[in-house]
């Protein structure tokens, strides 16, 4: 029960805080520098402090976000890799490959370093990959035009679904529903009944340049898509009706843009095709933040659960707090 409690006072605190006033104050309160390539991929676990991030320098690195340390270094050197994403296992992740002669994706053992599976069916690089929070199932999207629908406990895949372009993917918070997007589309299915097709197919305002990630916000009513061309798109999940659509720079094809609703869904964060930071309310559609940079490629970006706290990846991976002192009506709070 007490568990229980904590969640729902650290929803509070999150919905009660984060306004546009604390989106403006909020700044690099820390960031490693180590990494001797860019960063490609990270992801929070769900209920634990962890967060995990895979590079180009073919490190995955596991940080413990509320004592701000690097637990732990793992090379993948003979592999590569791209994508990372946490089982529900705090010490497990999934993660795929980048060197393009061996496209199989990974679940790898952090504790011990050990590969507890192989999932081999992909035949070009993996571009996005969603894992279910209630079931052991993840689906991965390729460039292959598949998207394979996978068991951890299994080697071979349980599902197959072929698109014409290239995929995005993303498990709603359930993980009863998923949405694939490509060609300018979103379709969603029941992740009971994949095989009868989509329930759903939304249009994304005419928008056909390649969608690079979608998301659903964490109760589910929205869902976000990102393309090359630079949109971010905001759309009701339940109607299918574009809400908004933000604009910034277009992105390489060797790029992705990546954008993130805060925790309650009433703002979205997103990179740039020129390494810019951009935060806009939901609710007016407007620009509240952005935050320019040197760095000429858009970085990963990804809420914190439960957290008035946002972290980017590019060459460095950095950590975006709001600077209370900043603000005026919190300055004489301690």
């Amino acid at each position: 029960m007490a568990g229980g409690q904590g969640q729902s006072e650290r929803e509070d605190k999150v919905a009660l805080e984060l306004t546009e006033e604390i989106f403006q104050s909020m700044e690099v309160g820390m960031a490693f520098r180590d990494y001797s390539g860019r960063i490609s991929s990270m992801d929070f676990h769900r209920t634990s402090s962890y967060l995990v991030t895979a590079s180009d320098d073919e490190s995955i690195r596991l940080y413990d976000v509320a004592t701000g340390t690097c637990l732990k270094t793992i090379n993948s050197k003979k592999y590569g890799v791209d994508l990372v994403c946490f089982t529900s296992d705090p010490t497990t992740v999934i993660y795929s490959s980048k060197n393009g002669w061996d496209e199989s994706l990974r679940l790898l053992s952090l504790h011990d370093n050990k590969y507890l599976r192989y999932f081999k069916g992909h035949h070009d690089r993996v571009v996005s990959l969603s894992l279910c929070s209630r079931k052991e199932c993840f689906i991965s999207g390729s460039l292959d035009r598949t998207v394979l629908l996978w068991d951890q406990r299994a080697e071979k895949c349980q599902g197959l679904l072929r698109v014409q372009g290239r995929p995005a993917t993303a498990y709603d918070d359930q993980g009863l529903v998923f949405a694939i997007a490509f060609g300018g589309y979103v379709r969603l299915f029941d992740a009971r009944k994949y095989d009868k097709g989509p329930f759903e197919i939304f249009s994304v305002g005419g928008d056909i340049s390649d969608a690079n990630v979608v998301k659903f916000s964490n109760d589910g009513r929205l869902m976000l898509l990102t393309t090359m061309d630079g949109h971010i798109h905001v759309l009701d999940s339940f109607r299918g009706t574009l809400l908004s659509t933000y604009n910034v720079k277009p992105v390489s094809s060797t790029s992705t843009l990546e954008a993130s609703f805060s925790p309650e869904g009433m703002f979205v964060i997103s990179g740039s095709g020129d390494g810019s930071v951009y935060a806009w309310s939901v609710r007016s559609g407007k620009e509240v933040a952005s935050w320019m940079s040197t760095e000429t490629e858009p970085p990963v970006i990804k809420w914190a659960p439960g957290s008035l706290m946002f972290v980017t990846g590019s060459s460095e991976l950095s950590f975006w707090i709001p600077d209370l002192s900043k603000l005026g009506a919190y300055a004489g709070r301690k």
